[in-house]
């Protein structure tokens, strides 16, 4: 009986690895590999101009790559467009809040709200950067719209702010925090509203009614309706039991959007670079996958970008173990 329980066993057992296999196999030869391949290679100067003799050349990429202001110029950009990150998750709490109410045709709201994830991001992208034109875009004709019906100019001009115009917007190499274009350091000239403050505009909009805003719905809907009902009695008002109740049970809720939204973060960018800048205007929304992608793609030297693309993973590697150290104490389960 032992034995043929032990043969029927491994019957099972090779059937199993049959239906395994053809996904092992791909996970092995589409990710596994390619990652490993892509560390072999960053000890290399392979340049698929081979404009120099291929040889492994150690950790002399990295330390390149470490010494490069350029590199972190983009790193700079990379953490400037996540400064919107905060308003996009905020923003998408208060919305699950709203669409949480139990109000007359509450879905058709949630599907206008969430309708944009549906769009191909390519496409919204194409129609963003419509928008930014700053000779036709709807938005520019708005605000010259405002100022001029509004008299703000002249309102303006009494202050001694001269001439005020609409932003250039992806056009523009300003920014809100003043951040050079070309050192790694802030200068009171570039301050202003530029195209990396446009993709962060873009980004809210987009992120606000987007998974978050699911994530966060369905958090406020498993929160046990006796802890409201608890609350109400001991004469809580809106606000305490938002304090009190729904934020502290949205704790494991948050940590997960926070940690996710650190990491697509840290890899994102490209799409908006490629599709509406280009990286531009002078470099200054190119980020670090944008980066890889131009070193690899581009400049054909692979063995410099796979060196930034390991560097990226240490980077989102630390960022998340420091958000699981201190993030992770504040959860309430």
């Amino acid at each position: 009986m032992k034995k043929l329980f032990s043969r029927r066993r491994r019957r099972e057992l090779v059937v199993a690895l049959g239906f395994l296999l053809p996904n092992f196999t791909g996970f092995l030869v589409f990710t596994i590999g390619p990652v490993l391949f892509s560390l072999v290679v960053s000890f290399s100067n392979w340049n698929l101009q081979r404009t120099v003799p291929f040889q492994w050349i150690g950790l002399a990429n990295f330390r390149e790559l470490l010494h490069s202001q350029e590199f972190w110029l983009y790193f700079i950009n990379t953490g400037y467009l996540m400064l919107g990150m905060p308003l996009a998750i905020g923003g998408s709490l208060v919305l699950a809040i709203l669409l949480s109410q139990n109000l007359r045709g509450i879905v058709v709201y949630r599907t206008l709200f969430y309708l944009p994830t549906f769009t191909s991001g390519v496409a919204l992208m194409i129609l963003w950067k419509a928008l930014y034109n700053p000779d036709f875009g709807a938005i520019n004709a708005v605000i010259n719209g405002i100022l001029t019906h509004l008299h703000l100019r002249e309102l303006l001009g009494l202050f001694g702010l001269g001439d005020v115009t609409a932003p250039q917007w992806l056009l523009s190499t300003r920014n809100l925090l003043g951040v050079h274009v070309e050192e790694v350091r802030l200068t009171a000239s570039q301050w202003g509203i530029g195209a990396r403050d446009a993709i962060i505009l873009m980004g809210i909009w987009t992120a606000i009614g987007g998974n978050n805003m699911l994530l966060y719905l369905a958090g406020i809907t498993n929160i046990p309706q006796d802890l409201f009902e608890a609350a109400q009695l001991d004469g809580a008002g809106r606000w305490a039991m938002f304090r009190h109740v729904t934020w502290p049970q949205l704790a494991p809720t948050t940590f997960f959007i926070v940690v996710m939204s650190f990491i697509g973060g840290l890899q994102g960018g490209f799409e908006q670079a490629r599709v509406m800048t280009g990286g531009g205007p002078a470099g200054t929304t190119t980020t670090l996958s944008y980066h890889i992608y131009t070193k690899a793609f581009e400049e054909f030297q692979i063995g410099y970008a796979s060196a930034i693309s390991w560097i990226l993973f240490a980077i989102i590697f630390v960022v998340t173990l420091v958000n699981w150290k201190f993030g992770s104490k504040e959860l309430s389960y």
